[in-house]
């Protein structure tokens, strides 16, 4: 099992890491992370801050109504799929 887990994280290590070309490309808040150019403008950071929200809040109420429905009539369509 232990193989395995090192297996894996060697492996993952290759593809988590930037190039050193890549590194030279990048703001300095970035460097070493992602690949590419990066951010060309501030908007883009705007556009990611953004998705990063969005993407916290559908994570945060999808696992909130998965934890405890309010749901509790017993003609519910979950019933059809639990039943």
């Amino acid at each position: 099992m232990k193989t395995v887990i090192l297996f894996v994280l060697a492996f993952t290590s290759l593809f988590v890491a930037a190039c050193p070309l890549c590194e030279k490309q990048q703001p300095s808040l970035l460097k070493g992370i992602s690949h590419g150019t990066g951010p060309q403008d501030n908007w883009d950071y705007l556009i990611v801050i953004m998705m990063v929200i969005i993407v916290l809040l559908t994570l945060f109420y999808a696992l909130k109504f998965i934890l405890k429905p309010r749901e509790m009539d017993k003609s519910h369509i979950k019933r059809v799929i639990l039943n």
